[in-house]
């Protein structure tokens, strides 16, 4: 099943802030408990501002990136405007505001979650992103899990389209960390979101099996690649991984991730592209 959204799909070189969070001084994730109480003093201690992040990543010729939310030092609209005018002034695209907390399958804190989360739409909007990631869920897999997911999205979707976004999800977390989820999940949502396909997030002796039976769904993908603890690359399992979106068809963002162990994230960064390209160069 292929999907059939078209927005911004092109298959090009993307990166995460996550993969440079130790560039931006490695501020802390914070979620729904928090509110929008950004621990402020964590921010402003690394190398480079997320202000200034989108013109190296021009200079490193990548011209599409993802923010995670947390990685935000500010909310307030002067803030947003100029992170804007940043992207827009170093050509960069921002393809997606990763929101990386908050749990809609909650058995108590559900509705505060969801109302968190729904409030990044207008964070999302105002950056300029085309889309928006969210949690399905932590819970374990079960059908009330899966119908409190379901019911969360589409409280989430008419939102998120009339500020011009789309939502998309991703293979994570306990709701969907197996195929089965996956498939009911977006099955039941008729094409209204998309998958956000992380290769990195499954393990096990059916990890290429499981992530096959999901590729069709991708509309970006996560390329995460596995590193020793001494930084050496799996770049057999890397090019596994990659080989599955090829002969799914995907033509999205390849959102490079690094979180080895190296302090030189742009290095690992090199490293994954090298070997990404690959696979954009030959479609």
């Amino acid at each position: 099943m292929m999907n059939t959204n078209t927005i911004s799909q092109r298959p090009r070189v993307s990166v995460s802030t996550w993969s440079l969070h130790r560039t931006i001084g490695d501020p802390p994730i914070y979620g729904a408990d928090n509110g929008h109480a950004i621990p402020t003093t964590a921010h402003g201690k690394g190398l480079l501002s997320l202000l200034e992040l989108p013109s190296h990543i021009a200079s490193f010729g990548i011209h599409t990136m993802e923010i995670c939310h947390f990685h935000l030092p500010r909310l307030d609209k002067g803030y947003l405007t100029e992170l804007r005018s940043a992207l827009q002034a170093a050509n960069v695209e921002l393809f997606s505001l990763l929101v990386d907390e908050g749990d809609i399958t909650d058995p108590v804190n559900a509705a505060r979650d969801l109302a968190w989360i729904s409030s990044w739409l207008s964070v999302a909007s105002s950056l300029g992103a085309k889309r928006m990631r969210v949690i399905a869920g932590k819970a374990a897999p079960s059908e009330a899990a899966l119908e409190m997911s379901i019911r969360g999205i589409q409280h989430l979707i008419p939102r998120a389209e009339t500020l011009g976004l789309r939502l998309m999800t991703e293979n994570w977390y306990g709701l969907l960390s197996s195929p089965a989820p996956v498939h009911a999940l977006f099955q039941r949502l008729e094409g209204k979101v998309g998958l956000c396909f992380d290769f990195g997030n499954w393990r096990g002796p059916t990890k290429y099996s499981d992530l096959q039976s999901i590729a069709a769904y991708a509309e970006s993908c996560h390329a995460k690649a596995y590193f020793t603890p001494a930084d050496e690359m799996n770049e057999n399992d890397y090019r596994h991984c990659l080989d599955i979106t090829r002969l799914a068809g995907f033509s999205g963002p390849y959102t490079l991730i690094y979180d080895g162990s190296s302090p030189d994230e742009w290095a690992g960064l090199q490293q994954e592209r090298q070997v990404v390209q690959s696979y954009i160069t030959t479609l």
